[in-house]
């Protein structure tokens, strides 16, 4: 991984840190790359049951470094979107942790997460029309799908930004927490996830995902498609039997 990007490991999380504190966590293609590397690590690694999204230096992301894009550079990743996560957002869940400025590109990897944590002084905000430009990253796409249809217009077409106060009010963000305490309490809100079956967590994120795509009647044929091997899962059966014997169950992720 480049120093741009910092990857770890604490207890089945995985904690991925945008690390460009000086250019306000711009994104670049480094910055990218890292992240796109940094997901698949998460999806393909047993060990690892949730991600964390967080910027260093008090600051989550600026959005796309313009001196990078007039090098010709781009933090699009090819048919996956920005940083890789914004058109194929990983398996397993990914939660925001939030302090200070997540604009531009950096609102829109904000809403590739599942969750989002953020600390009361944050801000929010889609700027791009303010510069003749769109938000093009998935913001103007997904925000309708996030927030009340008439908010989402408001914060697109305005490009002005939104406390975290209001965000949370909203419904864009679960938790808000002090100033400073925004990846504590993503990595409380990753830990009692990790505590669940790992088979049922990733079905129960690609149904909520997906549903919206999917007529009444083919939303149930899909959900039995990927609950089917969930029900059937050595996992399953260990979580009936954990709850009958009292005792935490011990997930395989089979």
């Amino acid at each position: 991984m480049t120093d741009e990007v910092l990857v770890e490991r604490r207890e089945g999380i995985q904690v991925i840190t945008i690390n460009r504190p000086d250019a306000k966590n711009a994104l670049n293609l480094a910055v990218a790359q890292a992240i796109a590397a940094a997901v698949d690590e998460l999806d393909h690694s047993d060990d690892l049951r949730v991600g964390v999204l967080t910027g260093a230096g008090g600051t989550f992301s600026a959005g796309m470094d313009l001196k990078a894009f007039l090098r010709g550079e781009s933090p699009a990743i090819d048919g996956r979107g920005l940083c890789g996560i914004t058109q194929t957002p990983p398996r397993k869940p990914l939660i925001a942790a939030v302090e200070g400025w997540a604009l531009a590109g950096g609102f829109e990897l904000l809403l590739a997460c599942d969750l989002v944590v953020a600390a009361e002084t944050a801000r929010f905000g889609v700027p791009e029309v303010k510069r003749s430009l769109v938000a093009a990253a998935g913001a103007a796409l997904q925000l309708p799908r996030r927030v009340p249809f008439a908010v989402a217009m408001e914060l697109l077409l305005t490009g002005d930004p939104l406390t975290a106060p209001r965000a949370a009010q909203i419904g864009l963000i679960n938790r808000v927490t002090a100033e400073g305490a925004a990846l504590d309490g993503a990595l409380e809100l990753a830990a009692t996830i990790a505590r669940n079956g790992p088979l049922a967590v990733a079905a129960t994120k690609a149904i909520a995902r997906n549903s919206t795509d999917w007529s009444f009647a083919e939303g149930w044929e899909r959900q039995a498609e990927l609950i089917g091997p969930v029900f059937a899962s050595e996992d399953a059966r260990e979580g009936a039997t954990a709850f009958a014997e009292k005792r935490a169950p011990v997930w395989e992720g089979r």
